[in-house]
C-alpha cells in the first residue's frame, strides 16, 4: 500500500528526487497523543490516495527550495469528513504548490473522529492535533530556517474546520501534562480556508484573529455558507480577509487538478496574490 502511494505521488507531483517522493514525517506528540496511547501500535492505513487510522499524529515536511525560500511556513490540514484524509490532493499537491511560492510546508495527519469505531472527538482531539502542529513548527522553526512569527495554516473542508477552531475560536483548557512545545502559541499568523466545513463557524474569538483567505464554490451545499459567515465576522471585526466564491462550482475542487473551469484552474493564483499582497512571501530577514 505505502509503495503504491509513493509511486503515485512520484507521478502526480513530478518528483525528481528521493526526498520529493519520500518526504520525512515526524510525530508531533513524542510520548503519544493524549488519549491515544492505547492505539499507539495500530498502523496507519493507506488506500490509494487516502489515509485512515491515524493514532500517532504527525507532520510530513516539504522544505522550500533554498534558492527562493522566504522563511514562512504553512501547516496544511487535508479534508476527508473526519473519516479519512484526502492526503494527496489536499495535502501533498498543495504542499508542492506552496513550495513554489517559497513556503516550507508541513502536511498534518490528525486523528479522525468520524472513522468507524473512533473514540476521538473533533473539537477535543483533532483540534488538539492542529494546535500542537502549529506549536511544533514554531518550536522547530530554527531547524528549518523559518520565522516563528510567519507560520500559517491551510485547511480543506474538514481541515478548514480545524483551521477555524485553531485560529478563530478560544482554546479549551488542556488536561495533559504540558511540555516545552506547549509553551508556544497555537494561533497561526495567517489562515487559509478552502471550502471549510461548518464546525467552529460562527467563530467565538474573531477579535485579533489572523488575516484570512477563504475560497468556496457557490453550489457547495456544505461549505459556501460557513465561508461567507466567517468572512463577514472577520470583516466586521476589522480583520483583514479576502473571500473568493466561484460560480457554478461544487465541493472538493482542491488545487484544481480535476476541474476544467478556468476560474478554478487559476484559484491558486489568487492565493499567491493574497500571500504576496499581505507580505508573507517577502524574503526572510538575514
Amino acid at each position: 500500500m505505502r509503495a503504491r502511494l509513493t509511486i503515485l505521488l512520484f507521478f502526480l507531483l513530478g518528483a525528481a528526487s528521493a526526498d520529493a517522493a519520500d518526504p520525512q514525517s515526524l510525530p508531533i506528540w513524542p510520548n503519544g497523543a493524549p488519549g491515544a496511547q492505547a492505539h499507539a501500535d495500530n498502523p496507519e492505513i493507506v488506500e490509494n490516495t487516502y489515509v485512515r487510522s491515524v493514532h500517532s499524529p504527525n507532520l510530513t515536511v516539504f522544505p522550500a527550495d533554498p534558492v527562493h525560500a522566504n522563511g514562512a511556513a504553512v501547516v496544511v490540514a487535508p479534508g476527508g469528513g473526519h473519516r479519512m484524509l484526502v492526503f494527496v490532493n489536499e495535502g501533498m499537491v498543495p504542499a508542492r504548490t506552496l513550495n513554489r511560492f517559497g513556503l516550507t510546508v508541513f502536511v498534518l495527519k490528525y486523528r479522525l473522529a468520524r472513522e468507524a469505531g473512533s473514540t476521538y472527538s473533533i473539537e477535543g482531539d483533532a483540534a488538539a492535533d492542529a494546535r500542537r502542529a502549529i506549536r511544533w513548527v514554531r518550536a522547530h522553526a530554527a531547524d528549518y530556517g523559518l520565522d516563528p512569527h510567519r507560520i500559517g495554516m491551510m485547511g480543506f473542508s474538514a481541515g478548514g474546520e480545524l483551521v477555524s477552531l485553531t485560529a478563530d475560536n478560544p482554546e479549551p483548557a488542556r488536561s495533559w501534562p504540558l511540555d516545552a512545545i506547549d509553551r508556544q502559541s497555537a494561533r497561526p499568523d495567517f489562515q487559509i480556508l478552502v471550502y471549510p466545513g461548518p464546525l467552529g463557524i460562527p467563530a467565538r474569538q474573531v477579535t485579533g484573529a489572523p488575516p484570512a483567505f477563504l475560497a468556496a464554490g457557490t453550489l457547495d451545499p456544505c461549505c459556501v455558507v460557513p465561508a461567507m459567515t466567517l468572512y463577514n465576522q472577520l470583516r466586521e471585526a476589522k480583520v483583514s480577509a479576502e473571500l473568493h466564491l466561484f460560480a457554478d462550482t461544487d465541493h472538493g475542487f482542491n488545487m484544481a487538478m480535476h476541474n476544467e473551469r478556468v476560474s478554478i484552474q487559476h484559484w491558486p493564483d489568487r492565493l499567491f496574490d493574497w500571500l504576496s499582497d499581505s507580505g508573507w512571501l517577502l524574503p526572510r530577514k538575514r
